[in-house]
């Protein structure tokens, strides 16, 4: 039989930090789960480091080839998941124990009407490169509980950010990404982006809880000039609304892109600070 979840990593020059990564998800207390794990042609020992849980049978472990970027190597783990729900986890993140578990329970709790929830989130940590928190249940922008997908989706544009967090926070259902045509090229947006077009099949469940930590550091896109970060949100703001262009309005993605440009301002600046702490 198919497990219930499939927790898929997709994995590049991540040796730093790969094994604290899958020890985050083998100690799952939910356990029906796969774990497939898509080297990216890495150069650095992340395969190696991987090869530490061969024993673990329900891991399996493949190679992409050079090229595509991130978008190629997250498409092709997830094209081998067979869950119900997936959940992909960067090769630097971690998801707490509980996660699994408090996900699926909140899914499960709507008896009938869980068939309509296609993505559920939560808060996270943010951890600098050594793994210590330096921002504690950031998220979600005041969701909670059930929520249309689609108002959620308008949410986020004009928060001009992406209030359900890195993939470790999110559970999808597979068959509504799937249906969705899988992770979408959209640079800084390929997360968010990616959610978007799952949102609008149906709802939401945001978990106040903080469920997982998102490492940031000199390698995460997150840190990337500003500019780049500002121009991807107007372009993910200019998709949503045309996803919904009766509830997204011409205000929304104008309110959204200029909250952006300013969230851009502050990541930069955060990043200048925390200088070294975001070094391996």
């Amino acid at each position: 039989m198919s497990p219930r979840v499939s927790v898929v990593v997709p994995t590049y020059n991540n040796a730093d930090f790969v094994a604290e990564t899958l020890r985050s998800i083998v100690a799952q207390t939910f356990t029906d789960f796969e774990l497939i794990v898509a080297d990216h042609s890495s150069t650095d020992g992340t395969w190696e480091a991987v090869e530490q849980f061969a024993a673990d049978s329900r891991l399996r472990m493949v190679r992409t080839p050079t090229g595509g970027g991130a978008p190629a190597n997250w498409n092709r783990v997830t094209r081998l998941a067979q869950g119900e729900f997936v959940k992909l986890v960067c090769g630097d993140d971690l998801i707490y124990p509980d996660m699994l578990e408090r996900q699926l329970a909140a899914v499960d709790a709507l008896g009938a009407r869980s068939q309509d929830v296609v993505l559920v989130a939560s808060r996270r940590d943010l951890v600098d490169a050594r793994g210590d928190v330096f921002v504690r249940a950031r998220g979600l922008g005041g969701l909670s509980g059930v929520v249309d997908g689609r108002m959620a989706l308008r949410a986020t544009v004009r928060s001009g950010g992406n209030l359900f967090g890195e993939p470790a926070c999110v559970l999808m259902r597979r068959s509504a990404l799937e249906a969705a045509g899988g992770w979408q090229d959209l640079g800084y947006y390929l997360d968010a982006g990616s959610y978007a077009p799952v949102l609008v099949q149906g709802d939401m469940i945001a978990l106040p809880e903080s469920l997982a930590s998102f490492r940031v550091s000199a390698q995460q896109w997150s840190v990337r000039l500003m500019r780049e970060q500002a121009d991807a949100a107007a372009a993910f703001h200019s998709s949503a609304r045309d996803l919904v262009p009766d509830l997204i309005s011409p205000g929304d993605v104008k309110l959204g892109n200029a909250r952006a440009r300013l969230l851009a301002l502050q990541r930069r600046l955060a990043y200048t600070v925390l200088g070294r702490r975001m070094r391996p």
